[in-house]
């Protein structure tokens, strides 16, 4: 009879968590366990029961609803084992910026701004345009979603289009909201990344938004990398994570810069 009961509970919980990751768009292992008061380990074998029931797809450190990614999942999750809770605070703490219903925003490619598209509420309509294929397969498909994906040659790296297709498309366009990635950031020297034509492709991004909202772990802060794409009077809000180093706050916000804490 326990035994029974112990089922009955499981596939009540699953159920439930299933349709509240259909509700919210992705949730992490350690929000289910804690919605659902059981371990991670639990979450876990749940995800993996729903993952193949075809309810849910299983991601890095938490589920998607089905549907919303393609094979290319496998790939990002490789390259993205560093700071991974850093993250997906970043990422969630990123939504409270988002502009009003049905306003245009542009996503930069990198892993937290990828995260950060997995976010995006179910019920926020917003038309959205991005040069990463990664943002791309978590929002095609999606009903609040008007995804528009830009041109240009795919870099194997970090799976972006790049090159002056993506440069003059983006000069046409006019953005609310342009939420941007960077490798490096620093007060005297600005964002910068490695490649100088990733570095066009932002700079073009942030040209063509009314704001610019970076989102960037604290490791990429005092770190300078080759190319710079934007200086500190581009960027008006920078989300990073608690381990962010107090003189570093002290001296963006000298700046101008409205420094959120996830």
């Amino acid at each position: 009879m326990h035994v029974e009961v112990d089922r009955m509970y499981a596939e009540e919980r699953q159920q439930a968590m299933a349709h509240l990751i259909s509700r919210r768009g992705r949730l992490s292992v350690v929000q289910l366990a804690d919605q659902f008061e059981v371990t991670t380990e639990t979450v876990r074998r749940d995800l993996s029961t729903l993952d193949r029931m075809g309810l849910v797809r299983r991601v890095h450190g938490g589920a998607v609803p089905a549907g919303s990614l393609t094979v290319i999942e496998s790939g990002i999750g490789e390259r993205d084992q560093s700071n991974t809770q850093a993250k997906e605070a970043i990422a969630n703490a990123a939504v409270s910026l988002l502009p009003p219903p049905d306003s245009v925003v542009v996503i930069d490619a990198g892993s937290t701004t990828a995260r950060f598209a997995a976010a995006l509420p179910r019920d926020h309509r917003l038309i959205v345009i991005t040069h990463a294929v990664p943002v791309a397969t978590r929002l095609a498909g999606l009903p609040q979603i008007e995804l528009h994906l830009l041109p240009g040659k795919v870099r194997p790296t970090t799976h972006a289009a790049v090159g002056a297709e993506t440069v003059a498309a983006l000069a046409d366009l006019r953005a609310d909201v342009a939420f941007i990635a960077t490798n490096g950031l620093t007060v005297g020297h600005g964002l910068t990344t490695p490649d100088s034509d990733e570095a066009a492709s932002k700079r073009a991004m942030i040209a063509c938004a009314r704001k610019t909202v970076v989102l960037a772990d604290s490791t990429k802060l005092g770190v300078e990398t080759a190319v710079r794409f934007a200086t500190l009077d581009s960027l008006d809000v920078l989300v990073t994570d608690s381990d962010v180093e107090p003189a570093d706050r002290r001296a963006l916000e000298s700046a101008g810069i409205e420094v959120v804490v996830a």
